[in-house]
């Protein structure tokens, strides 16, 4: 039953969700942004230049699941999926086995987003209003401005992807409970 289930979790999974997934993506955006700073004509470079950060964020995202499914109990593999099921309010998985690195995965990952907040935030706040308080000092009203925009936009939505992870962690801890 467990294999059964296991092996329908990675079925499921999206293309965006595997290594080269998401190498892929991570070239992509990385030349695509060296050319629009770059010019069109540097593509060599560009390519060159966001390949070595495209091969370090798959070593990160590598290292990161293998370390989350050392700390319960599970596969490296299973770990997109359970994220998923959790974003996506999936059911709770059956098998006492899998439910049990459920539960760890949720406290694992419950406990990490709030230690994490309380300097996290700050940071980004300082990181995006200095940014657009400098842009203001240094007398372009232009730059500052729509740096304070992106920053209201983007820290917006930060918090409201934090509360709303948050609170689907909580509703899977409830559900894995019952």
């Amino acid at each position: 039953m467990a294999s059964a289930e296991r092996s329908d979790d990675r079925r499921r999974l999206r293309w965006q969700d595997s290594l080269w997934g998401i190498g892929v993506i991570a070239l992509v955006v990385g030349v695509g942004v060296r050319l629009v700073v770059n010019g069109a004509s540097a593509w060599p470079s560009a390519v060159v230049g966001a390949a070595p950060i495209a091969v370090g964020l798959v070593w990160w995202v590598r290292r990161r699941r293998v370390r989350d499914a050392e700390a319960v109990g599970t596969e490296p593999d299973d770990v997109p999926g359970m994220d998923r099921q959790i974003l996506e309010g999936g059911p709770v998985p059956r098998d006492p086995e899998r439910r049990r690195a459920m539960a760890a995965f949720v406290d694992s990952r419950q406990e990490r987003l709030r230690r994490n907040r309380w300097w996290a935030f700050p940071m980004l706040f300082l990181i995006f209003f200095g940014t657009s308080a400098l842009w203001f000092v240094s007398g372009s009203v232009g730059a500052g401005s729509l740096m304070l925009g992106l920053a209201i936009v983007f820290m917006s939505w930060l918090t409201w992807y934090n509360l709303r992870f948050d609170r689907r962690l909580s509703q899977m801890r409830s559900r894995l409970q019952d």
